[in-house]
């Protein structure tokens, strides 16, 4: 099931704090961006993230269980993140952001 652009737009509003947070429609579903990294996405109505160690030592801190969702069948498993609390989120959105590599140039 395809995601709802009010799921999206929700989520959106939830990062606003965040000023680098972009997104891209792809093939019914949302890959989301931060810093110009893609962090994540919102698949069949969640918003799920790549796992990165910073973010699991955050939900540990905050005495979270992390969980964890495949976006798609066949995918890498990801972080299930919780839209609801507007500080977390944007807390694991910049842990993860900050943890991966810079994107690659294309050569051309």
């Amino acid at each position: 099931m395809p995601s709802t652009k009010e799921y999206l737009d929700f989520v959106l509003e939830q990062l606003s704090d965040l000023e680098d947070v972009s997104y891209r429609a792809m093939m019914g579903e949302y890959v989301l961006y931060c810093g110009g990294k893609v962090i994540g996405g919102v698949y069949d109505d969640r918003f799920l993230l790549k796992i990165a160690p910073s973010a699991l030592r955050i939900l540990d801190e905050e005495g979270r269980a992390p969980q964890f969702d495949l976006p798609y069948p066949g995918a890498k498993e990801q972080l299930v993140a919780d839209v609801d609390d507007r500080a977390l989120c944007c807390r694991l959105v910049r842990a993860v952001a900050d943890e991966l590599p810079a994107r690659k140039k294309k050569r051309g």
